[in-house]
């Protein structure tokens, strides 16, 4: 009796199991990589959050996280495929690529308002922005130039009435007194020059006090994977919004990720960029459309400025070049934080 009861128990067990083994084999994880714009670090901890805990697994990507650095454009790498996706310069990059001809769209903001400041000290020559006629200023010449300009010309100054020059990767020519006036990102060079000259002793000029945002951080895929695999970008961006929705949640275990992959980094310095990257992330459009949001009257407002600096030499396709799609079509709980 015994025996039979176990035969029986065999017998039903295969049942169970029987449509499982003849079904189809389960769908291989699609390959995909996402090239950032520069190295590791906390700026990217909600892609590096959502790759540690599996949520690009769970939506049945095999995602590898390539990183950026001086001489590689994530647009040019998107175009032609040597990278799904790329988290690239800004609206300003991508409308530039678009400009020229590259097939690359954007599928969502990182940040909402811009990362750039203006730095000058409290107690020097400069005490507003009609000032800078005959200082020298020293920017970066990958769109920071363009906002710049654009503050500039609401006061009515012309660029060439300003001794503008390429930005260092240091920031000791601004702390030695060698230029009066530094570019900074709020997360990254901000907090080098306060830890050198204390935040009390600066002043800052913010394009947004000029009116004046440029959405930078922009989120890209080529036309022909948007066109072709539209679940795919949908699940890239779902997984993307947990991982920095968990990095925002538990900012130490975000860190400790980013410093898993680049032990050298500074911590203090980290934290602090998480914190003001989650401020430029969540302003803005995102405040009510959640993680990525893209603004259309704030890319209308920046690439009209483009136009009229001829960075672009021609009105470009907005619809066509920032595609929120993909996005609307997420729920509201997958988008929010």
């Amino acid at each position: 009796m015994l025996k039979r009861r176990h035969l029986l128990a065999a017998l039903a067990a295969i049942a169970l199991t029987a449509p499982a083994l003849a079904g189809p084999a389960a769908a291989e994880p699609a390959k995909v990589s996402l090239r950032l714009k520069w190295l590791p670090q906390a700026q990217f901890a909600g892609f590096y959050v959502a790759a540690q805990k599996g949520y690009y697994k769970a939506e049945g990507l095999d995602l590898t996280i390539n990183p950026g650095g001086p001489n590689l454009l994530a647009e040019n790498l998107v175009a032609t495929g040597a990278d799904t996706f790329g988290l690239s310069g800004g609206s300003d990059s991508v409308m530039a690529a678009r400009d020229k001809g590259l097939p690359v769209v954007c599928i969502g903001v990182s940040h909402q308002v811009t990362p750039f400041v203006f730095v000058t000290r409290k107690d020097g020559p400069v005490k507003t922005l009609a000032d800078f006629k005959g200082r020298t200023v020293t920017t970066w010449f990958t769109g920071a130039n363009h906002v710049l300009n654009a503050i500039l010309a609401k006061e009515g100054i012309r660029p060439d009435e300003v001794k503008i020059q390429p930005q260092q990767v240091s920031v000791t020519p601004f702390v030695d007194g060698a230029v009066d006036v530094a570019t900074a990102t709020y997360y990254n060079e901000l907090y080098a020059i306060q830890s050198r000259m204390g935040k009390e002793n600066l002043r800052t000029f913010v394009a947004e006090d000029y009116g004046v945002t440029f959405p930078r951080d922009t989120l890209i895929v080529s036309e022909t994977v948007l066109k072709e695999k539209p679940e795919l970008v949908k699940g890239f961006l779902r997984a993307s919004i947990r991982g920095w929705r968990n990095a925002f949640a538990d900012p130490k275990g975000a860190v400790d990720t980013v410093m898993a992959i680049a032990p050298t980094l500074d911590r203090a310095h980290q934290e602090f960029m998480l914190a003001e990257v989650k401020r430029l992330m969540t302003a803005g459009a995102a405040k009510e459309k959640g993680l990525f949001a893209i603004d259309p009257e704030a890319i209308a407002k920046a690439h009209d400025l483009l136009l009229q600096a001829k960075v672009i030499g021609k009105p470009v396709d907005l619809k066509a070049a920032f595609d929120s799609r993909s996005l609307d079509a997420l729920s509201s709980a997958d988008r929010q934080l």
